[in-house]
């Protein structure tokens, strides 16, 4: 693949960027991958971030290494999920998302500051999770 007109995943990540980067408060009804926006009902807070999940071509999930600290010490951690920050032709910028560690926490996720780049022709299949909604991004 030479560009992002020949990358279905490029595309599809392209619309989740737009749709974050235009987060509103309309109404949801369809949870696929192309939902042609990110919001919620008026009961239900408005999202800001699609999630997404990565397979390489053995079907194993795609894993990203990142650091974290616990009462002042290092610790390396693994994320599959990743927030789509930007698109380039057939790479794609993502923010490490961890799981959330706080039991009051309001969404499964939180954001790191810490960013991958991945080439889009090693990834065989795309998995959008549960739209939530991310502080601090």
């Amino acid at each position: 693949m030479n560009n992002n007109e020949d990358c279905c995943f490029a595309k599809i990540l392209k619309v989740i960027y737009i749709l974050q980067k235009n987060a509103s408060g309309t109404d949801c009804f369809d949870g696929s991958c192309t939902r042609p926006f990110l919001g919620g009902t008026p009961d239900v807070i408005c999202f800001n971030t699609r999630p997404v999940s990565f397979y390489l071509s053995d079907g194993s999930l795609f894993e990203a290494t990142y650091t974290t600290d616990d009462n002042g010490q290092t610790v390396t951690a693994t994320s599959s999920v990743f927030r789509v920050e930007k698109v380039n032709d057939n790479c794609v910028l993502l923010r490490i998302l961890e799981n959330a560690t706080t039991p009051t926490a309001t969404s499964p996720y939180q954001a790191t500051n810490q960013f991958i780049t991945l080439n889009l022709s090693c990834i065989c299949a795309l998995r959008c999770l549960s739209d939530v909604v991310l502080e601090n991004i």
